[in-house]
């Protein structure tokens, strides 16, 4: 299975965090956003122009989410997925909750404070900082209440549930990200800082 991804890309780190985790092996294909070769030939990979994408013999995936999935399915012995139904919805409930109200503002900031300068497209927006920021207070603040006398997103072990949702703190120092007053939501993100997936796919500064 071939994976392209690019190490700085918050979405291809929870893909290498459950790969590494799992023992997963994986090709690994490093994409250059800034090179307009190495974008159209992601087209052809993913229409919607993002990383990662998986690719299995014939079959290509993208969505980060789906790969994780598709990854523990195809890996004998894994812990991070279970086959149980009810934790498998929990875990998926999770997954998709972290892409859909967690990692958006999260995103904004990163952009905000890190790579629209890099990119050469000005400086933070104050208002768009402002937005993110409620949200990302309103979302914390549901993550910090679900990890009251917990260790773990779901159950009492790692899952890919985790190893989705921390990602998206990253940049935690870099891009100023608002969750330090946060006590629990905190605790569980040095818990995955111990990891060493989480070690071995650290961005590059």
């Amino acid at each position: 299975m071939r994976l392209y991804y690019h190490p700085a890309s918050t979405c291809s780190r929870r893909v290498m965090l459950a790969a590494i985790h799992m023992g997963t092996p994986l090709e690994l294909t490093e994409v250059n956003l800034m090179s307009q070769e190495d974008r159209r030939r992601l087209v052809a990979l993913n229409p919607n122009s993002k990383l990662p994408v998986l690719q299995d013999g014939e079959f290509t995936l993208w969505e980060s989410g789906a790969i994780m999935q598709y990854l523990a399915d195809r890996t004998h012995g894994q812990t991070l997925y279970p086959d149980q139904i009810l934790a498998r919805a929990d875990i998926n409930r999770w997954m998709l909750w972290g892409v859909q109200h967690f990692a958006p503002p999260m995103g904004a900031l990163v952009y905000e404070n890190i790579w629209k300068g890099l990119s050469g497209n000005g400086g933070p927006d104050a208002a768009e900082i402002e937005r993110a920021s409620r949200q990302i207070a309103q979302f914390a603040a549901v993550l910090e209440q679900h990890l009251a006398g917990r260790d773990w997103l779901v159950g009492e072990q790692l899952t890919l549930a985790d190893l989705a949702i921390a990602p998206s703190l990253t940049y935690i120092e870099q891009a100023h990200l608002p969750v330090r007053h946060y006590p629990k939501l905190m605790a569980w993100l040095s818990r995955v800082q111990e990891l060493n997936a989480w070690k071995q796919t650290e961005p590059v500064w």
